[in-house]
């Protein structure tokens, strides 16, 4: 799915172009989607890629919604190094929009916490 910079900007709104488009990082605790305990879909806020089972989602305590696994076509990752810190980025694998990231400080089975933006999900029950 390619778009230019310019089409992002009609089609999203200016804080989900910043976290989706800009990798920014909406606040702590303010995710519309963060205690969301309903079971169905998270998908990308962008194009409607099919990218978290409810299933997988945990409350990490962290602020923002956390899965423990993704629909894993669905996301890829890439080395982010930006801030000092050396993470790991989890893009949307249609648009390649940032959502957030991954830890290594999950629940068993699999360890992993994604860490992602609630501005950058939609919920599909």
């Amino acid at each position: 799915m390619q778009k230019s910079e310019e089409e992002w900007k009609e089609i999203l709104s200016e804080n989900q172009f910043n976290v989706l488009r800009k990798k920014a990082t909406e606040p702590a605790f303010s995710g519309k989607l963060l205690h969301n305990k309903e079971k169905g879909i998270y998908v990308c806020a962008a194009c409607g890629n099919e990218l978290f089972n409810s299933d997988a989602k945990f409350d990490s305590g962290c602020g923002w919604p956390s899965f423990s696994d993704s629909n894993h076509k669905s996301v890829e990752f890439r080395e982010d190094n930006s801030f000092g810190l050396n993470r790991i980025e989890v893009v949307c694998a249609k648009c390649k929009s940032h959502l957030g990231h991954l830890f290594d400080d999950g629940p068993k089975p699999s360890g992993k916490r994604y860490c992602i933006n609630s501005i950058a999900l939609n919920f599909k029950k």
